[in-house]
């Protein structure tokens, strides 16, 4: 495995435990236990979305959504300011969900091989594709209507990490079982067809100041860096990457997959 690979799974291996701890860490601070040197924050006072979703009430009310705290807004800032920098990197490197989507998928890789990912008919993956901006806009607006966290209720993300608890909800449960047994066809499909983060990050890959640029002299259009990307973005046919679906995971960029050196590059 390459370097670039390497670290990418260590910071998503780190971020998944650090996730699962403080959600374990807030369960147990109810019964008036706590793992050492972890806060009994919770899992809403971590999660970017969440200051999506309150965003707006802050402006039109000066009030936050229920059950999100202040943290997320400072979260969601600082995400931002990284995906203005280098594109939707907390999707590939920092989220849980997108993690352990990509290593379900890999079983799924072995089982159907060159199929894997490639499943979905294309015109039909083209609709789906934009289903997250619907989700995003329908649980902005609902959220700042009823100042109440409805996306809770299917939330997969938070059910990962609450399903042994009594605080998950069963809509969430059935949303993440369908995620992950849908990895096993589909890359990263909820990244791809539902989240709504996902969408706000997505959005940073028209602006951001790190670019992933193809060199289209050195370029030997073999297409190893179409297949090797997560979101099945054509970046053979791309002078610059600006796909809203790219997730700044490096592949395309990364020797392991490109066998022409300096040919796809992340630069200004």
């Amino acid at each position: 495995m390459k370097k670039k690979s390497r670290l990418r799974l260590y910071s998503q291996i780190l971020f998944f435990v650090i996730v699962a701890l403080i959600t374990l860490n807030h369960y147990l601070a109810e019964s008036g236990k706590t793992l050492p040197f972890i806060g009994s924050m919770s899992l809403h006072s971590i999660c970017p979305y969440g200051g999506v979703v309150t965003l707006v009430t802050l402006l039109k009310y000066g009030v936050f959504v229920k059950q999100i705290h202040e943290s997320s807004v400072v979260i969601l800032a600082l995400i931002m300011v990284l995906g203005v920098l280098f594109g939707p990197v907390v999707c590939s490197y920092m989220c849980p969900l997108g993690s352990i989507q990509e290593w379900i998928g890999k079983l799924g890789r072995k089982i159907f091989k060159k199929r894997y990912n490639n499943l979905v008919p294309e015109n039909l993956d083209k609709i789906l594709r934009y289903t997250r901006y619907f989700f995003l806009i329908f649980t902005v607006y609902v959220t700042t209507n009823s100042l109440r966290l409805m996306f809770l209720n299917i939330d997969p993300y938070y059910a990962l990490f609450n399903f042994w608890s009594d605080e998950v909800v069963v809509g969430g449960l059935v949303v993440l079982v369908v995620t992950l047994l849908g990895s096993l066809f589909i890359e990263r499909p909820w990244c791809k067809y539902a989240c709504p983060f996902g969408a706000v990050m997505g959005l940073t890959n028209f602006i951001r100041v790190f670019k992933i640029k193809r060199n289209s002299e050195t370029c030997i259009n073999c297409g190893a860096c179409d297949r090797a990307c997560p979101m099945n973005i054509e970046v053979s046919k791309s002078g610059t990457v600006r796909n809203h679906q790219c997730i700044s995971c490096g592949r395309c960029t990364s020797d392991e997959y490109c066998p022409v050196e300096n040919t796809v590059e992340i630069k200004r």
